[in-house]
C-alpha cells in the first residue's frame, strides 16, 4: 500500500512514550523505522503495562502501543563500532528522531551537524523536556512532571482538589504529536529545499499549545487560571447529576443556549443569550439545570439533547468509550498479532484521523528486542564474521 511517508527511513533513537509515539506516527504511514536500543539496556516501557506476562517478555502493553512496523536493533552508541555503524545508517536515512538528553548525541559526534556532513538531506529531531538551549537543556523531564512546570497542573482540578495531573500521559502524546508534525513540515521543506533541518522539540513547548488561550490570556496581563473542575462561566457548559449518572452539557453558543431554554418552556431565558447574559446569570441557570437533569437517566439526556443538536454525552469510561460505535467503526485502533495473558488479541492505537487513500495500517508487529540487528548490519554490508564480532564486543 502506498502512503505518505512510503520510501521514506527514519531512525528511532527514542524511548518511553513522546519520541516512540512519534515515530510511530511515521510508521503507521510508510516510514521504514528502524528502533535502536542500548544492548542490555530495552527502552523501559518494554517492562510496563497492565499484564505483568507481556512485561516478563519485554513486550509489555505500554510498548505494543507504539511499537508496530518497526524494525528492532541493538547498539551502543558508547563505542566507536557502535558510532561507526550509527554513522552509516544515518547516510542512508531520511529522518533521525532522538530523545536524548539535551547534547548528549552531540557530545558522542552525532550530533545534527555531525550527521549533516554526512548527509546534507538528513531531518533530524531533537525531542527533550525543555529545548536544546537555556537552563532546563540538561534537565531530564517526564509528562508528570513537565504538567507540574506548564501550569498545566495547577488549572486542572477543583478548588478543593487542585493542582491535579491530568490522567492520561497527554504531554507526552501531545509532545509525540508535535514532533511527527515538525517532521513531516521539514519533509516538505526539503522536498522543496533539498536540506534537511535540525528540530528542537520541547515537551513544555507542547504542553503550553494545548493551554493556547490561557496562555495568550496571561500574555495580556490576565491573572492565573483557577481550577473550575467541570463548570465554565456558563451554565451550558458543564456536567450535571441525573438520575443514573454525570452529563456533560456543551451548549456552547447563543443558537444552542436559546434552543436549550426554549425546549424547556423557559423563553425568559432564551432570551438571555448573549455572552454577558450567560455569564451572569449562570447561578441561577445552573440551578434549574441542576434540578430538571435529575428527572431522567443520562442516556435518556443524552438522546434528547442530541435531537436538538445540542452537544450532550454521558460521562463514561474508556471502556464505554471503546464501545461506541464510532470508536468500532473508525479506524482508531487496530489488532496485532500478539495475544495477552488471556489469550486476547491486543489493540493498539491507529491515528486519529484516516485519509481517502492510504491510510495508517499495521503491516507489521512490534519485534522483540534486537529482532532485526543482523538482518540491518547485513543490509550494511557487514558479513557474518563481523557481525559475530560486533556482538562478541558488546557492541550489539
Amino acid at each position: 500500500m502506498d502512503r505518505p511517508f512510503s520510501g521514506l527511513r527514519v531512525l528511532d533513537l527514542t524511548h518511553v512514550l513522546a519520541g516512540p509515539f512519534a515515530t510511530y506516527m511515521l510508521a503507521v504511514h510508510g516510514a521504514e523505522t528502524i528502533k535502536i536500543e542500548p544492548p542490555g539496556e530495552p527502552d523501559p516501557v518494554r517492562g510496563r503495562g497492565p499484564d505483568q506476562t507481556l512485561n516478563e517478555r519485554l513486550m509489555g502493553i505500554n510498548y505494543l502501543t507504539q511499537g508496530a512496523n518497526k524494525r528492532a536493533i541493538t547498539l551502543d552508541l558508547k563505542t566507536e563500532a557502535g558510532r561507526r555503524i550509527l554513522r552509516r545508517l544515518a547516510e542512508r536515512a531520511d529522518v533521525l528522531v532522538e530523545n536524548y538528553r539535551a547534547g548528549a548525541l552531540a557530545s558522542l559526534g552525532l550530533g545534527y551537524s555531525d550527521l549533516r556532513r554526512l548527509n546534507p538531506r538528513l531531518v533530524y529531531c531533537s525531542l527533550t523536556g525543555y529545548g536544546q538551549g537555556g537552563p532546563r537543556s540538561a534537565v531530564n523531564a517526564y509528562d508528570n512532571v513537565v504538567q507540574a512546570a506548564s501550569g498545566l497542573m495547577a488549572m486542572t482540578g477543583t478548588e478543593a482538589a487542585s493542582p491535579m495531573k491530568v490522567g492520561a500521559s497527554i504531554v507526552d502524546y501531545a509532545a509525540g504529536m508535535a514532533a511527527a508534525f515538525a517532521i513531516a513540515a521539514a519533509l516538505q521543506q526539503r522536498s522543496r529545499t533539498g536540506e534537511g533541518v535540525w528540530i528542537d522539540c520541547a515537551m513544555l513547548d507542547a504542553a503550553l499549545m494545548l493551554m493556547g488561550t490561557q496562555v495568550t490570556a496571561a500574555h495580556a496581563g490576565a491573572p492565573p487560571p483557577k481550577p473550575r473542575g467541570n463548570e465554565q462561566s456558563e451554565a451550558g457548559l458543564g456536567c450535571y447529576e441525573t438520575a443514573d449518572g454525570l452529563l456533560m452539557l456543551g451548549a456552547f453558543n447563543r443558537r444552542q443556549h436559546e434552543r436549550l431554554w426554549l425546549a424547556f418552556e423557559r423563553p425568559d431565558l432564551a432570551r438571555l443569550s448573549s455572552w454577558t447574559d450567560m455569564a451572569r446569570h449562570a447561578s441561577a441557570m445552573r440551578a434549574l439545570l441542576a434540578e430538571r437533569l435529575k428527572a431522567k437517566t443520562a442516556a435518556a439526556w443524552e438522546d434528547w439533547f442530541h435531537e436538538l443538536s445540542i452537544p450532550a454525552e454521558r460521562v463514561r469510561t474508556i471502556n464505554e468509550a471503546l464501545a461506541l460505535a464510532e470508536a468500532q467503526e473508525r479506524p482508531v485502533t487496530a489488532r496485532l498479532p500478539i495475544e495477552d495473558s488471556r489469550g486476547q488479541p491486543v489493540r493498539v492505537p491507529l491515528a486519529p484521523f484516516r485519509l481517502s487513500r492510504g491510510s495508517a495500517a499495521i503491516t507489521v508487529p512490534p519485534p522483540a528486542m534486537g529482532a532485526d540487528t543482523d538482518a540491518v548490519l547485513d543490509e550494511l554490508g557487514l558479513n557474518a564474521g563481523e557481525i559475530a564480532e560486533l556482538r562478541k564486543d558488546g557492541v550489539i
